[in-house]
């Protein structure tokens, strides 16, 4: 059995707790939450209150209650997917990448656990142009890790120990 990826777990949970404490703070102290809540931040980011009732870009809306657990079911299984790839990742890039995907995940499905819908607040526009859709810190380090995992696969090499043989590094 290989080391437990403490790397990985850890940034999981900072990231499942900034998030958590982000949404509290919109909703608890902020005291948005609504759909006509609204903060203006700066001139290009507000906090604005929007319940996800979806997955990302809006789709696979959740607008009964089998949908609505058949969302916590299927993130539920995709983020024990991201867990036990973390637990045989050696790599503490990859598990930090992991983590995060992971921490984003769980966020967001005790979000859904709770409240039937994401709890969704940034809002970055330039203008009247808006290149993302509202967010939340689990979407955008769900999104940052994936990120991270493709570039590491796609333009990172790892290079092979000295004195193994590069057929055994594939298989490895």
């Amino acid at each position: 059995m290989s080391k437990l990826p403490v790397t990985g777990l850890v940034t999981g949970a900072i990231l499942f707790v900034i998030d958590q404490a982000a949404k509290y703070g919109i909703i608890e102290i902020l005291d948005l939450d609504s759909l006509s809540s609204e903060r203006s931040i700066t001139s290009f980011f507000n906090l604005r209150f929007v319940p996800n009732p979806g997955v990302s870009l809006g789709l696979l809306r959740a607008d009964s209650e089998v949908m609505r657990w058949g969302l916590v079911g299927l993130t539920a299984a995709i983020a024990i997917g991201v867990l036990v790839w973390m637990l045989r990742e050696p790599n503490k890039q990859d598990q930090v990448a992991l983590g995060l995907v992971f921490g984003g995940a769980l966020g967001n499905i005790l979000d859904r656990v709770r409240f039937g819908y994401v709890v969704d607040f940034a809002d970055l526009h330039f203008g009247a142009w808006r290149p993302f859709l509202v967010f939340n810190v689990a979407d955008a380090a769900i999104t940052i890790g994936v990120l991270i995992l493709l570039v590491r696969a796609l333009l990172v090499r790892d290079k092979p120990r000295a004195g193994r043989d590069p057929v055994e590094n594939i298989n490895a």
